[in-house]
């Protein structure tokens, strides 16, 4: 199946193009620039390509990105620091964005003659983020069903989306990959800040996968209050 993954540069994005690479024909990456104040990302998707030898093509949506105001992702305010499952962290959803991403993605993957659009989202977004649950994945295959209709025939590869992250990181290890050449602090600092959801998420996913987590914390303690705090 001729697939092109759509990677962030993060952790689980990365992971799936690696798992791609080994049970499909990986066509390339597919990153977005949306104005995302973490934007370093795109390097990291970048050295991914070039690490498994494809081609690597970052989309410039910062146009639209400015007018989906709200987040702390795009306008000037602060990423909130704790676990994913306490409501400060909606303020981190840009709405529509995985829809508009795989929209666009759909459109390159039809004129590419490719046959799947690979997504990591994932069994732990689906509380903060609408567009990362079960039934949008199922609804926006149906809509590119008709959308491409009588063009091209091409699916929506989500192999994680009913799964935790510790289980993706459990299948990134299975696949050697450099998890220490990925990136997810929202805050994009020098080193991942160990506070924001998503640093949160990522230490106790290695935790949980029993793997060794070779990610540099500006506070690496913190997650663990953070996860007691989440789960009250």
């Amino acid at each position: 199946m001729k697939t092109i993954v759509i990677c962030s540069g993060g952790l689980d994005s990365v992971s799936l193009a690696h798992k791609v690479a080994v049970e499909h024909a990986l066509l390339g990456l597919l990153s977005f620039d949306y104005g995302q104040r973490h934007r370093k990302e795109v390097t990291f998707a970048a050295a991914c390509a070039e690490r498994l030898q494809v081609p690597h093509q970052t989309i410039d949506i910062r146009d639209i990105g400015r007018s989906l105001s709200g987040s702390a992702l795009t306008d000037d305010l602060a990423v909130p620091d704790g676990h994913y499952a306490e409501e400060t962290m909606r303020i981190t959803v840009v709405p529509n964005r995985n829809a508009i991403m795989l929209a666009i993605a759909f459109g390159v993957a039809a004129a590419r003659g490719a046959d799947a659009v690979a997504t990591a989202v994932h069994g732990g977004d689906h509380f903060i983020y609408p567009d990362c649950r079960p039934g949008f994945i199922d609804a926006f295959q149906t809509m590119q069903r008709h959308a491409l209709e009588g063009y091209a025939n091409i699916a929506l590869y989500a192999p994680y989306v009913n799964l935790p992250k510790s289980a993706i990181v459990t299948d990134g290890a299975r696949r050697d990959t450099p998890f220490a050449q990925t990136w997810s602090c929202y805050k994009g600092g020098d080193a991942h800040c160990g506070r924001c959801g998503t640093c949160v998420e990522r230490r106790e996913a290695f935790d949980l996968a029993g793997v060794a987590d070779p990610t540099e914390y500006t506070d690496a303690d913190f997650w663990r209050e953070a996860v007691k705090r989440g789960a009250v």
